[in-house]
């Protein structure tokens, strides 16, 4: 097997060269942030040609969800992506078309996209009695289309790494390319990460923890590319971020061990503080289901910051037009240099919230493995 260093720097360097392959779109979000969210951007466009633009419907345009993907905006022309609608309505039945039908409000088979309301940007049915009904709705969004793009990747970066290794004899060179960055990656966050935190039985729980690691980085690298494939708010919403934190919790508590669940219910506290009221008992459990919901908080507040400061920063060159030219320049200005910052800054937090989810569900993992004082004594026997 190939020997590596097994100190942080290997991983610095990866990092460094991430970071570098990463930031050529980082000049360019900035010109083309507002445009890269579907029809809310349209929208957006044609209020910042007006006097004052609707900076708050820019924004939530950008990091919410859609059914047609954009790609871009050329010749006062609009191309964008139509995704597959999948609906089931508990009056009419399961509906398939495409989003196309229902661009510019129409309606279509009796549905349509609310334009206010609860359910804006949603897509109802129209009742006999005039209100409005969200059906099951499984469509694939923007969200999800950008979900199961990245998830491809990061089977094919897997699998392609993987397959170099196939009939490798011992003596061969150290891989190189994609395949050796992507072997020190590993051996770093196994080393480095999953190893002192989760314990001995780190082997067990390596694969979940590399997958979530290359999951969150991958989506967080692919929602800063400005342009078709990207842009898609993946890891900025609250359903996935939801998804990985349950998944990180069913891992921790169907793995934990006895002396873990007796450490929730009857840890070692005065009898006083578990009984009558089981004072204590109670904290520990709802620690239990607070663990994940930090981890799912974390995530996603921080991706859909990054991506509201960084439209907020460039709306900031439309807001002041009125302001006169001297202003406008000078705020233009720094809108762009602040911009591209946060750029730079975002491929930083994409490879942090990516490490620390991965290390959070570490330490939780470890923590559930305890086996108490009496165990380790025996084991150290």
């Amino acid at each position: 097997m190939i020997r590596m260093n097994r100190s942080f720097g290997p991983f610095c360097r990866v990092l460094l060269l991430l970071l570098a392959a990463a930031l050529f779109p980082a000049g360019a979000e900035a010109h083309a942030a507002a445009s890269s969210a579907g029809r809310a951007e349209d929208t957006a466009a044609q209020e910042i040609a007006e006097e004052e633009p609707d900076v708050k419907r820019i924004v939530l345009g950008h990091v919410g969800d859609s059914y047609e993907w954009h790609i871009a905006t050329a010749g006062g022309r609009e191309w964008s992506l139509p995704l597959p609608v999948i609906v089931h309505s508990p009056s009419s039945g399961w509906h398939c078309f495409s989003a196309k039908r229902l661009r510019g409000g129409a309606e279509y088979e009796g549905l349509r996209i609310a334009a206010d309301g609860d359910h804006a940007g949603k897509i109802v049915e129209r009742q006999s009695d005039g209100s409005d009904l969200r059906p099951l709705d499984l469509s694939i969004t923007k969200t999800v289309a950008g979900l199961l793009l990245n998830s491809a990747l990061v089977v094919a970066l897997v699998l392609g790494a993987a397959r170099w290794y196939r009939g490798r004899k011992p003596d061969a060179a150290a891989p190189r390319g994609v395949v050796g960055l992507f072997e020190t990656l590993v051996e770093s966050l196994v080393d480095d990460l999953i190893e002192p935190c989760v314990g001995p039985s780190y082997r067990r729980f390596a694969p979940y923890l590399l997958t979530v690691f290359c999951f969150i980085f991958l989506n967080n690298l692919m929602g800063l590319i400005p342009f078709f494939p990207g842009g898609a708010n993946v890891t900025g919403n609250i359903a996935v971020a939801l998804v990985l934190a349950v998944a990180t919790f069913l891992v921790v508590n169907l793995s934990g061990s006895r002396h873990y669940w007796k450490d929730i219910f009857w840890p070692d506290v005065p009898t006083w503080l578990k009984v009558p009221v089981p004072i204590i008992p109670l904290i520990e459990l709802v620690g239990v289901f607070t663990k994940p919901f930090a981890l799912m908080i974390r995530l996603f507040a921080n991706m859909l910051a990054g991506h509201a400061v960084i439209l907020s920063l460039t709306c900031v060159v439309f807001v002041t037009v009125k302001m006169g030219a001297a202003v406008n320049a000078s705020m233009t200005a720094l809108s762009v240099l602040f911009s591209i910052f946060m750029n730079c800054l975002e491929l930083l937090v994409a490879f942090l919230q990516a490490y620390v989810f991965t290390m959070l569900s570490a330490v939780f993992i470890g923590l559930a493995q305890e086996r108490g004082g009496e165990a380790d004594a025996g084991a150290e026997k």
